[in-house]
C-alpha cells in the first residue's frame, strides 16, 4: 500500500472539478463551490498519509470529482474519456440516482459504493466529514437530526474503509448534535 499518487492527476482532476462547478457556491457561504471537492481530497489525501492505499490515485481523483455527475450533470463517459474507467465507476457510485426517491436515494449509492474499492468509500466518509458543516439558517432541528442520522449510516455502512476517516466522522456527528435539538 502507498500513499503517493500523481499530482498531475490531481492537478488535472481539480481543473475539470472547478471547470464543472464554475459559478457555484458552497450553500450558506461566498466560497466556491470546488472548495468542497478539494476540502474532500485533503481529508482523503490526511487518510492515505497514515493508512496507505492500493490506488491512492483513484482515492484523490474520485475525492476531487465525485460531485461533478450529480450536481453538475457532467456524463460518466466524459469522466471517462478523461480519467478512466475506475475513476468513472467510482465517481458514478458516489453520485445518487436522481431517479429515485430521496429516501432510496442514498442507500442505493451506498450499495454501489460498497461495490467498490476501499478508496471510493474513504471518499464518502471524507465527503459526509466535509459536509457537517454548521447547517444552513434555513434547516430545521428536524433536518438536521435527519442529515446527522444519514451521517451515521454512511459510518456504520463504509468506516470499516479507514479508521482514521470513521474517527474524524464519528467526531463531526457528535459535534453536529447541538443542530439537532438533541
Amino acid at each position: 500500500m502507498s500513499a503517493a499518487w500523481d499530482q498531475d492527476k490531481c492537478i488535472a482532476a481539480l481543473r475539470f472539478a472547478a471547470e464543472a462547478h464554475a459559478g457555484q457556491t458552497i450553500t450558506g457561504t461566498d466560497h466556491p463551490y470546488v472548495v468542497h471537492p478539494a476540502q474532500v481530497a485533503m481529508e482523503v489525501a490526511a487518510a492515505l498519509a497514515v493508512e496507505g492505499a492500493d490506488d491512492p490515485d483513484l482515492a484523490m481523483q474520485c475525492a476531487l470529482l465525485h460531485d461533478v455527475v450529480e450536481d453538475c450533470g457532467v456524463a460518466v463517459e466524459a469522466i471517462e474519456a478523461a480519467f478512466g474507467r475506475a475513476v468513472a465507476t467510482g465517481v458514478a457510485a458516489l453520485s445518487k440516482d436522481a431517479a429515485l426517491p430521496k429516501t432510496e436515494a442514498m442507500r442505493d449509492s451506498l450499495d454501489r459504493i460498497r461495490r467498490e474499492p476501499r478508496e471510493v468509500w474513504m471518499v464518502k466518509l471524507a465527503d459526509r466529514i466535509s459536509n457537517l458543516m454548521p447547517p444552513p439558517a434555513h434547516w430545521t432541528a428536524g433536518r438536521c437530526a435527519a442529515y446527522a442520522a444519514e451521517a451515521q449510516l454512511i459510518l456504520d455502512t463504509l468506516g470499516e474503509a479507514s479508521p482514521l476517516l470513521a474517527a474524524r466522522l464519528a467526531a463531526k456527528i457528535a459535534a453536529y448534535a447541538r443542530y439537532t435539538g438533541a
